[in-house]
């Protein structure tokens, strides 16, 4: 096929709406990915970290010197020496506050600890040397002598009276936020023929990335300090070094090739990308530092970690009249600007979810332990709230004496209140609501429930039905985002950058279709390029939004890129670019047999190209919701769970790809029934160590998690109105709905088991312990 010669079937079989096999995945499967530990450059430096074996204790005194003369080792540093070279803190909370309104309350956070370290695993010195062995060997060899203080690293402890206090927060308490009506709220709880009550908690997980965070940072050829990572967010990470180590923008590049997963904890800089960086600034050769699984369970953000006290009142009819929620988030040893936005702000976004809630009263709280930090992991906030109102609509449904399902239908926003303002003043687009859980119950056959639940009583199992019915936000209220698309005549592609990344979701295949719908050239006529600060700044790929605001800027883009071919080409043909006719990468004088190709136009042009550079913005964040329905069968002797059926409908609006789409939601949820049933990140309360510190002790989820294939439909009725695209964010989805909905369809079981009791007193993880104590009390 020549440069111009296209299929006349191209669009139709490659742009969007189909099921495009990843452009990804070749090489991926062949081997030839390029992840940052497989880049090895002459001359290449490994680096160990010496690490806090304490929760919480005073530096005395570190000596290094016998760790400097040890073979190969090229740099010991430790926290003091890079405060004296003008290293700054990174960056903390600023926009929270405290009771009263004072300024919200964190320790500044070290890139190596100096002064104090705060949690088991924090960074104190780093060692640079010839080989990895050499490293880890010379940081057995830094001596480190720790005045060991008081430590607490769980909520209710925290805040109780005598607790080990943090200096910069005397009563351990970061930041607090208050939304709603405190008094109409509680006059509604008083007028109420329903007041449900709930304690909740979403416990501490682990991201759990295939890849685990890496760094390779070097000096160029052309004197700037250069960094290839694992990251989600090279631009923001750009931004950290820069304010951190005091270089400008131009100074510093970071490029990202493959990454093996992210789940948002690898959106922003952490100190050891820091002091990597500085290092190497320092030696002017390539140096590398690639995790072990232990230095991720114990430094990298963990997520979730919330208690919340959560109450319901309704109505004789069942309609809810308030909603009031007292909640709490172990935001670890340091408040990060993420992980105190996501408890007090991002997760309250969503809380009255798909229900029309007139009155609310919420009350959150960011608490500061002796653990690791938490940030984003998938979902963000927006999961421990789903889950809060998820458990409580069941919960009231079973003490109302009320239908489940007649419930949530008497209770949705209904479409002709769209566009929808909630009590925290997040505006819903569109939704339709009970359309989808209409749609849901049918797929799972909700109706023939019983017959099965009969069946598997004769097999002594309780089994249980369970439901969620929710939205989320996506889009981390970044709402623009800058392409280019650069027509190249040389080797015949067309080329585009956006500054949202590839972490194993297939956004590049995704970002490539929708050019093939605008320039109907066949997919591997496409390049494109993401991952290096020098092409472009963006956000980067977080809160769900690479497709709906990358996947729209880049369309827009195209679509100004085609018309400006469409103006030169008329030049050439001598013809009004209004009486062009553009198909399958040619332009044709209507009525005349004129033609020319987009390569050829594009070989006219100085540098043999046509490039356009664009930024576009969206009107505002999507707001994907769906029906999960599940079930489980319980066995009461053992207390095992397993799920044999799991169904959704999920409202995406418009789908580029349905199989990544359908990858995106199924791995969602698998994540989801992982924190329902076994993940758990633990501390020991009396030593403040991780107890659940290697793969050995974290139970995360693997094929056999269920027991039954996915039956997952993309309902794409209701477009987002948002973006040009009509797109919604889904990357996150699944794992929203999955936890509420096993822990409900448990619940269930329960309940219709006889135990209905015991309902209420569920807490995640369900293993089988757990529930078997519940069941039967503890073991004498």
């Amino acid at each position: 096929m020549s440069a111009d010669t296209l299929s006349p079937d191209v669009p139709a079989r490659f742009g969007s709406g189909r099921s495009v096999p990843r452009i990804e995945d070749e090489g991926l499967l062949k081997g030839v990915g390029v992840y940052a530990d497989d880049v090895q450059p002459a001359g290449l430096l490994r680096v160990a970290f010496v690490r806090s074996p304490h929760p919480h204790a005073r530096i005395v005194s570190i000596d290094a010197d016998s760790a400097r003369g040890l073979p190969g080792v090229a740099l010991v540093a430790t926290g003091p020496e890079l405060v004296r070279s003008g290293v700054k803190t990174l960056p903390v909370s600023a926009d929270f506050k405290r009771a009263g309104g004072a300024a919200g309350a964190t320790p500044l956070r070290p890139v190596l600890a100096h002064d104090r370290v705060r949690f088991v695993g924090e960074p104190v010195a780093i060692v640079v040397a010839e080989t990895l062995q050499q490293a880890r060997d010379a940081a057995e060899a830094v001596w480190v002598e720790y005045e060991e203080l008081p430590a607490v690293v769980e909520i209710e402890p925290a805040l109780q009276g005598g607790a080990p206090l943090c200096d910069e927060a005397p009563d351990n308490i970061a930041a607090e936020a208050r939304y709603g009506d405190a008094d109409r709220t509680r006059q509604a709880f008083a007028d109420a023929a329903h007041v449900v009550r709930l304690a909740i908690r979403n416990q501490r997980v682990a991201a759990l990335a295939l890849e685990p965070r890496t760094v390779l940072a070097e000096v160029a050829d052309d004197g700037r300090l250069t960094l290839r990572m694992s990251s989600q967010m090279p631009s923001g990470v750009r931004t950290t070094l820069c304010d951190v180590l005091g270089l400008t923008r131009e100074q510093v590049r970071v490029t990202v090739g493959d990454v093996g997963g992210g789940f948002g904890m690898k959106t922003g800089a952490y100190p050891e990308d820091v002091a990597i960086a500085w290092c190497a600034w320092q030696l002017k050769r390539p140096l590398k530092w690639a995790a072990d699984r232990s230095e991720e369970f114990l430094s990298s953000h963990h997520g979730r970690d919330v208690r919340t006290e959560a109450e319901l009142a309704l109505a004789a009819d069942g309609r809810i009249l308030a909603l009031r929620l007292h909640s709490h988030a172990n935001v670890g040893a340091y408040a990060t600007g993420t992980g105190v936005a996501i408890q007090l702000l991002i997760g309250p976004w969503v809380q009255t979810s798909v229900y029309d809630i007139p009155l609310v009263d919420f009350h959150f709280h960011a608490v500061l332990t002796n653990t690791a930090p938490t940030g984003a992991y998938r979902g963000a906030g927006r999961p421990e709230a789903i889950y809060t109102m998820e458990r409580l609509m069941d919960e009231a449904a079973r003490q109302a004496g009320i239908d489940r399902v007649q419930l949530r239908r008497r209770n949705f926003i209904r479409p002709e209140q769209m566009p929808y303002r909630n009590p925290m003043g997040q505006t819903y687009d569109v939704g339709r609501f009970e359309h989808v859980m209409d749609q849901a119950l049918a797929q799972a056959d909700w109706d023939g429930f019983e017959a099965r639940r009969a069946r598997s009583q004769v097999g002594g199992q309780l089994r249980g039905l369970g439901i969620a019915t929710f939205l989320e936000w996506t889009g981390g209220n970044a709402l623009s985002e800058r392409v280019t698309v650069n027509v190249r005549a040389d080797d015949g592609v067309i080329e585009v950058f956006s500054a949202v990344n590839q972490m194993g979701q297939g956004i590049a295949t995704t970002l490539a279709q929708l050019v093939v719908d605008v320039f109907g050239v066949p997919i591997e006529r496409v390049r494109v390029v993401l991952g290096d600060t020098d092409r472009g700044d963006g956000f980067g790929s977080a809160g769900s939004r690479s497709l709906f605001t990358g996947g729209s800027a880049l369309r827009q883009g195209a679509v100004q890129a085609l018309e400006e071919a469409r103006t030169l080409a008329a030049r050439d043909l001598e013809a009004s670019a209004q009486d062009l006719d553009y198909t399958d990468g040619r332009f044709r004088v209507r009525g005349t047999d004129l033609s020319i190709g987009l390569f050829e136009v594009a070989g006219k042009q100085p540098g043999q190209r046509i490039f356009l550079e664009s930024s576009t913005t969206v009107a505002g964040p999507s707001w994907p919701n769906g029906c999960h329905v599940c079930e489980v069968e319980v066995d009461p002797a053992t207390g095992v769970v397993r799920v044999v059926a799991y169904s959704s409908v999920n409202d995406v609006g418009r789908v580029v790809n349905p199989t990544i789409v359908r990858g995106q939601l199924d791995g969602g949820a698998v994540q989801g029934l992982g924190q329902a049933l076994m993940e758990q990140m633990v501390y020991d309360p009396a030593s403040g160590q991780p107890i659940t510190g290697s793969l050995m002790d974290y139970a995360a989820p693997r094929t056999d998690i269920v027991d039954c294939p996915f039956v997952t439909s993309m309902d794409e009725s209701t477009p987002c109105t948002n973006n040009p695209l009509g797109v919604k964010g889904v990357g996150e989805l699944g794992t929203i709905g999955a936890t509420p909905c096993v822990v409900n369809a448990v619940a269930d079981a329960l309940a219709r088991g006889g135990h209905a009791g015991a309902a209420p007193r569920l807490e995640m993880p369900l293993t089988p312990v757990r529930l078997w104590t519940l069941l039967h009390g503890p073991a004498a």
